[in-house]
């Protein structure tokens, strides 16, 4: 059987869904509702964002939520929040996206970067161990790929310690931890809304905590230094406008009402027959394992590792010829130039170093499709491992 990048017939020629899916009608009533009412930011009377902010608290479990512009703008303003500046440190995973560090960098403190445990390749205790310092003040666990982080020894490892927990929540929407909504594990959790993400405006944020004191520090942080209930000119502390728009919150609500479960719901049966189907070629290509205490993990993404002599960037050219794209993934922060020139300091990151050399993704869209399409990713990895060990 010829490789497609070799000039035979691609597995797969059909387009997978699309991300983000066509709004609904509930999204289209809101929004037009917003659109019509000229009260287009959070600033004018408009109630959309607050409803946002207090809905997705709920659903996490705390009592405050700020909706703001992005996950980065918002996990600078938890760690404001949170007390977080100038010659502080706070420990970060080696393998997640780059924001987590530059949040970091924003809030004036130093990014140290640890590594993840070698199997599910999130922030564990044991690894934060090993990067704490005297000028620790926080860590930040990324529930990475919609799963879970570990929270239970991180919890206890940052009481032990006396440090802040902001979870890094942008891409796991629904996700739980022994039952528990992520993102209320911590003192402050951070949602993104980007394009890419379980439910989006395009772009966004959102900030949840369970304490009135951050809650207040926070929100002051993103409405340029006001004081909830103070006058409109007073600015007592230093703060700057990261609010989200009344539009965008329109965009986002209605996804509360069941569609975020049933996408989710609809990810993991995808997920779940893909596994079932890789089962056929050994440990070639194998699923990254959920962190310990996972119960409902919200499939932003797929990991897959591959334990296999074909080169990994043959094997993703290859898939993307057969009509399956696949996603080499992040590179260790450590090895971003520009993190370390900009003062982020880095541990030796071996689990995270190999990820970058033999995990892929699978991204949303495809997790979306019907799962009896998952035998068609399955057999092209078949085709491609069997065809590329020959080359």
């Amino acid at each position: 059987m010829t490789l497609a990048l070799h000039g035979g017939t691609p597995v797969r020629t059909a387009p997978w869904p699309s991300w983000p899916p066509p709004i609904d009608e509930a999204q289209w009533e809101l929004v037009t509702a917003v659109l019509e009412s000229g009260r287009w930011g959070a600033t004018q009377g408009g109630s959309v964002c607050a409803e946002l902010a207090e809905a997705f608290a709920r659903r996490s479990g705390v009592p405050y939520g700020v909706a703001v512009g992005n996950a980065t703008l918002g996990l600078f303003a938890a760690l404001r929040g949170l007390g977080v500046g100038p010659g502080d440190e706070v420990i970060v995973p080696a393998y997640t996206f780059v924001a987590s560090a530059t949040a970091v960098l924003l809030a004036g403190a130093v990014p140290v970067i640890a590594d993840v445990d070698p199997a599910d390749l999130h922030l564990s205790a044991r690894t934060t161990e090993a990067a704490v310092t005297g000028r620790t003040a926080a860590i930040m666990p990324v529930h990475l790929a919609g799963s879970p982080a570990d929270m239970d020894p991180l919890n206890a490892f940052a009481a032990r310690h006396g440090l802040a927990v902001i979870e890094d929540a942008a891409q796991a929407h629904g996700a739980t931890y022994r039952n528990r909504p992520i993102g209320g594990l911590g003192d402050a959790g951070v949602y993104s809304f980007q394009a890419s993400k379980a439910m989006t405006a395009g772009e966004g944020g959102l900030i949840v905590c369970r304490d009135e004191i951050v809650y207040e520090a926070v929100w002051s942080a993103c409405n340029v230094g006001r004081l909830r209930g103070g006058t409109w000119y007073g600015h007592p502390g230093v703060g700057w406008n990261l609010r989200l728009t009344e539009i965008q919150a329109a965009l986002l609500l209605p996804w509360l009402d069941h569609r975020l479960d049933a996408e989710i719901d609809r990810r993991n049966a995808f997920a779940t027959a893909l596994e079932r189907e890789l089962g056929h070629l050994g440990d070639a290509v194998t699923v990254v394992p959920r962190p310990p205490g996972t119960t409902r993990d919200s499939r932003h993404l797929l990991m897959l590792r591959l334990r296999t002599p074909v080169g990994r960037s043959f094997l993703l050219r290859a898939m993307a010829a057969e009509g399956v794209p696949l996603d080499a993934g992040y590179p260790p922060l450590g090895t971003l130039p520009a993190l370390t020139e900009a003062g982020a300091r880095a541990e030796p990151c071996p689990a995270a170093d190999a990820a970058a050399g033999d995990v892929v993704w699978v991204r949303q869209p495809m997790l979306m499709d019907d799962p009896a399409n998952a035998a068609g990713v399955a057999e092209a990895l078949a085709k491609v491992l069997t065809e590329g060990r020959q080359a």
